[in-house]
């Protein structure tokens, strides 16, 4: 058989829909929201499964799944997936990583810029600020960091006064745009595309945080195959330019 001729017998064996097709179930922290929405209908095309993804705060999807939640497909911080690797409750096998997420500190819209580059800058901004809002400390990686920082730079006490606490999956960046809070601190994927908001810049290096997102297969999954499939698609060189555009750092 010529060579282009077995060349186009393999693609329509590696990307024909399978007979059997499964549906996936895909539990994931809010970060990656975006990017599912790109590549899991292109990734439906060419397989034939079916993905479903729900949304949940990180420290919500852990219990979950430390309760014995039904998923597939995890997508969480590798601390998150490191974690529940103890305890048995995804494979080792099949994890990828995708890329860095750091957090940004943004405004209204109109808004005009300010200082952030320096630590002391930042604290300054921090004290000037009418209203601030970021994710709850208890339920999110950036939330945690945050309030810890905000104690580092000792100004606990006036932050606590101003601050509201609202993931972005639960209307923070809203907040914002809509003119209720000054300004807003969140992971990058979490206001990329976000209208009527304008980013400051990204924390000052001393203060930032990488949160590198992954994905592991649970080990509840009845479906262990097309799930690792996915995970393989989702972390492919092709797909590297999407989580890119949707605000992670992706490394060479």
């Amino acid at each position: 058989m010529k060579p282009v001729l077995v060349a186009l017998a393999l693609a329509a064996l590696l990307f024909a829909p399978d007979a059997r097709a499964a549906e996936i179930l895909v539990m994931s922290g809010g970060a990656p929201k975006d990017v599912l929405l790109a590549l899991a209908p292109k990734f439906e095309r060419l397989t034939g499964h079916r993905i479903i993804t729900r949304h949940e705060l990180v420290s919500n999807l852990r219990q979950r799944i430390l309760e014995g939640d039904y998923a597939d497909v995890l997508l969480m911080p590798v601390p998150a997936l490191d974690n529940l690797a103890i305890v048995r409750k995804i494979h080792n096998e099949g994890r990828a990583t995708f890329g860095i997420l750091k957090l940004v500190v943004i405004a209204k819209a109109g808004t005009p810029p300010a200082d952030i580059s320096s630590v002391e800058a930042f604290r300054e901004v921090l004290l000037k600020a009418p209203s601030i809002v970021y994710s709850t400390p208890a339920s999110t990686p950036s939330g945690a960091h945050i309030s810890s920082l905000v104690a580092k730079l000792e100004i606990s006490d006036i932050v606590d006064r101003k601050v509201t606490y609202r993931p972005a999956l639960e209307g923070g960046v809203s907040m914002v745009s809509e003119g209720q809070a000054a300004i807003g601190i969140y992971p990058a994927s979490e206001v990329v595309h976000v209208d009527g908001i304008t980013q400051l810049g990204p924390l000052p290096e001393p203060l930032q945080l990488s949160i590198l997102y992954g994905g592991a297969i649970a080990t509840t999954s009845k479906a262990p195959g097309p799930a690792a499939d996915f995970i393989r698609y989702l972390s492919a060189p092709e797909n590297r330019a999407v989580w890119r555009h949707e605000g992670f750092e992706i490394s060479k």
